[in-house]
């Protein structure tokens, strides 16, 4: 059982931001003041890498603990409340991902 209501939980799922996250931000300065230019979610490549860095032929993927699933990782918690559910939508977002690095690989 979800200990908010169905509106308060859909508000709080709504203010989860999708780009420009913390993580993101520290990456994006960090890359910056070390010299590297680069351009925000390409939309034109599989999957809309967080980072994109032309000159050096390089995608970075900056996702949170909880999407990828990573075994043993602190951070990353089985919610209690439709379980099943849930491992099936990380388990494919792992193989989505997995698939468009893949590509991207391929593709130089």
């Amino acid at each position: 059982m979800d200990v908010h209501n169905p509106e308060t939980r859909s508000y709080n799922m709504s203010r989860i931001k999708g780009k420009n996250t913390l993580p993101e931000m520290i990456v994006r300065k960090f890359l910056f003041s070390k010299g590297f230019r680069y351009k925000l979610h390409d939309k034109n490549l599989p999957g809309k890498p967080d980072i994109v860095l032309p000159k050096y032929k390089t995608v970075i993927f900056i996702h949170g603990c909880f999407w990828h699933g990573h075994e043993g990782c602190q951070y990353f918690v089985i919610p209690k409340t439709r379980t099943e559910w849930w491992l099936n939508k990380i388990n494919s977002w792992i193989l989505k991902i997995r698939r468009y690095c893949s590509f991207i690989l391929r593709c130089g």
